[in-house]
């Protein structure tokens, strides 16, 4: 596992794509890393475990709102379409919003998925993190996790939102191809996410 340097509270979010050498079925921890400060009590959250046909990579958006006002909109499990505009439908199948909650996504026309079926696996209010992977459904993203964390930006007026997930990488094609795919997809939902909030705390 990559470890924080022990005069810097930050680690580096970058997209490199790790391999091992074990053979089948070895794994490493990889922590994303960039050079935006994210503190310890954060950065822990996005150390994933890494197959040897998995990416593993980050995004970072920073919003000009408050955490508040993010963090209301981030932790609805059951309305990822007020700000994913690539989600057509989400309903609830089992659970009522705490950890375990299973929801079933449908998505537009035009992307290689139809549906997703998603288990949510960490909703913490107090540290403002949240975290699903996907359980089933007809897509090409199999295992994938994904954590979502929020924190001040330095000057405490803003938000830093940190999106890292981990995939495998779908037969016939590449690790960076998968890393592009998916990050646009988080780009385009950090984004809107980022647009909504402002929208949000200007209206208020």
């Amino acid at each position: 596992m990559l470890s924080n340097p022990q005069k810097s509270p930050s680690f580096l979010l970058d997209r490199t794509n790790i391999t091992t050498a074990g053979g089948c079925g070895s794994h490493i921890s990889r922590a994303c890393a960039t050079t935006t400060p994210v503190p310890d009590s954060i950065a822990r959250y996005h150390t994933h475990p890494v197959g040897p046909n998995q990416c593993c990579c980050a995004v970072v958006q920073q919003i000009n709102a408050p955490i508040s006002t993010v963090w209301a909109v981030v932790r609805r499990f059951d309305n990822p379409q007020a700000y994913k505009h690539f989600v057509k439908s989400c309903h609830v199948v089992v659970g009522n919003g705490d950890v375990g909650t299973l929801r079933e996504i449908h998505v537009i026309s035009g992307l290689p998925a139809a549906s997703s079926t998603e288990r949510l696996e960490i909703l913490d209010d107090e540290r403002h993190v949240i975290s699903f992977s996907v359980v089933g459904g007809d897509h090409r993203l199999a295992n994938y996790r994904s954590v979502t964390t929020l924190h001040c930006t330095p000057a405490g007026n803003g938000t830093v939102v940190v999106e890292s997930y981990v995939v495998d990488t779908p037969p016939g094609n590449t690790k960076e191809e998968t890393c592009v795919f998916v990050d646009t997809i988080v780009k385009c939902n950090l984004q809107s996410l980022a647009q909504i909030a402002e929208n949000k705390l200007r209206l208020n």
